[in-house]
């Protein structure tokens, strides 16, 4: 068994992936995230990113992956039909069976269908994540440091995640605004999904900023919140601030594991050291901060 393997069955994700399974194979409601944590006996709070990192996909890819390996057996069978195989496995009709096939496997249901030779093929790749030969063990220099609570100014926003620049310009204004502008000491982001999982018009981010107090009474949309109080899993990343999901998915599948840490029910933010505008991409640096405890022994 592969180290991602044994780190998925150790985090439960493997029950979560029989559940899918089982719920395409009988055609019981496919769960929501909350159910499929309670499955991995994992909080909620962290279980899409753990997923994703120990699987290299996310739970509504692991479905869709799921159900063309469903087609597939199914299509083996003796005398089966296109149409009630789209059916079975969940698909509208037989021509979004056809497109699934096509977009994954570049070849249609017929043709899986009559090459046993092709259809046993991608039931193999077809059978396992799609991180799942990811041998990536590259040391991580990961501290485990108790943060002071700090408090910040939030702006939520919706969009491309290159276009964040303009909603941290709107919580600097205002902090111009009011005077506070020289009295900058932190920049937050707080990634709500994964804009490598997202179109652009659904990707959701806090971006924030810290003057060294709280500051209770803010204008809408913007909003006070404090971050930071307890123990934190802190990783340096180095580079373009595109590939912090990547580094913390390196963080959680890499190190996590075997660290003696859980994850705590906290948000997981960054803490941006540089300044894009000042600082070329390929030395820019931030801080991933992981709220962490101690496992129970």
């Amino acid at each position: 068994m592969s180290r991602i393997a044994q780190l998925r069955q150790r985090h439960g994700i493997d029950r979560v992936i029989a559940h899918l399974q089982d719920c395409l194979r009988t055609g019981a409601p496919l769960p929501d995230l909350d159910a499929l944590a309670a499955v991995a006996h994992q909080s909620p709070f962290h279980f899409h990113r753990l997923y994703r990192a120990l699987t290299g996909e996310t739970p509504g890819r692991t479905v869709a992956r799921l159900r063309l390996l469903r087609a597939l057996q199914l299509l083996a069978q003796a005398d089966s039909r296109v149409t009630e195989v789209a059916l079975e496995v969940g698909f509208e009709s037989p021509q979004a069976l056809a497109r699934a096939c096509r977009q994954a496997m570049a070849a249609t249901p017929t043709e899986l269908r009559d090459d046993a030779t092709l259809r046993m093929h991608w039931q193999q790749q077809l059978s396992l994540p799609a991180g799942d030969d990811r041998d990536d063990r590259v040391p991580l220099q990961v501290k485990v440091t108790a943060l002071e609570p700090f408090d910040v100014v939030v702006l939520r926003t919706r969009g491309a995640f290159d276009d964040l620049d303009q909603a941290f310009g709107e919580v600097y204004a205002w902090a111009a605004a009011e005077g506070m502008a020289e009295q900058l000491q932190a920049l937050i982001g707080i990634a709500l999904n994964d804009h490598r999982d997202v179109a652009a018009d659904a990707c959701e981010f806090d971006c924030g900023m810290g003057f060294g107090r709280a500051l209770d009474a803010v204008p809408a949309p913007l909003r006070p919140l404090r971050l930071g109080g307890g123990d934190y899993a802190v990783l340096r990343h180095v580079g373009s601030f595109a590939g912090l999901e990547a580094a913390t998915d390196a963080l959680l599948r890499q190190w996590l594991g075997e660290s003696g840490y859980r994850l705590r029910d906290a948000p997981l933010y960054y803490h941006y050291l540089d300044d894009p505008e000042e600082v070329p991409e390929a030395i820019l640096r931030a801080d991933i901060c992981v709220p962490v405890h101690a496992a129970p022994l």
